[in-house]
């Protein structure tokens, strides 16, 4: 859990919950990471763009040491991603 507040899907608004059908899976509930920026639909889209072109983007760092950069980053900011 983030401890940036975001609005679940039942309390979203139409634009919001296009965005949270579109990433969330049948859970409607993307990860925290992403959910955060659940205050502004626009941003979320954003966010997601910046999320899939640093873990799946060309880069000459794998995808699973970026994975473990990440990991590491989390665990150093006390973040349960």
């Amino acid at each position: 859990m983030s401890h940036i507040k975001y609005i679940p899907y039942d309390k979203a608004n139409p634009p919001l919950k296009k965005v949270l059908e579109k990433y969330g899976g049948e859970s409607k509930r993307p990860d925290n990471i992403v959910n955060i920026s659940s205050v502004n639909p626009l941003a979320m889209e954003g966010h997601m763009g910046l999320y899939r072109s640093v873990h799946k983007g060309p880069s000459p760092i794998s995808r699973l040491n970026r994975e473990m950069i990440a990991v590491m980053v989390s665990g150093i900011n006390g973040c349960h991603y």
